[in-house]
């Protein structure tokens, strides 16, 4: 199988924390951040400088909305979901 997207992050977004899950041709890494500004900024950067180019999250409420305004800030593309449309295979 082919490799379409070579640096991801998928999260699980909360009202207080967003677990997020970087997979890379290095490995997989994996963090937990509170949902406060300064920690969101600090999620970017860590999103940054794995250089990843698509993040795609799990939310079921609107936690979402200020991960996307930052995500758009910075020309990363984003998917936006909830387990009833995320399939596995």
């Amino acid at each position: 199988m082919d490799v379409i997207i070579e640096r991801a992050c998928g999260m699980d977004v909360h009202k207080d924390n967003i677990t997020a899950c970087i997979i890379t041709p290095e490995g997989k890494e994996i963090e937990t951040f509170s949902t406060k500004t300064v920690f969101l900024i600090q999620m970017i950067d860590w999103i940054k400088e794995h250089r990843c180019t698509h993040v795609a999250m799990e939310s079921t409420s609107v936690y979402w909305k200020p991960i996307v305004n930052l995500l758009e800030s910075e020309d990363i593309e984003f998917l936006v979901g909830n387990t009833t449309e995320f399939k596995m295979f």
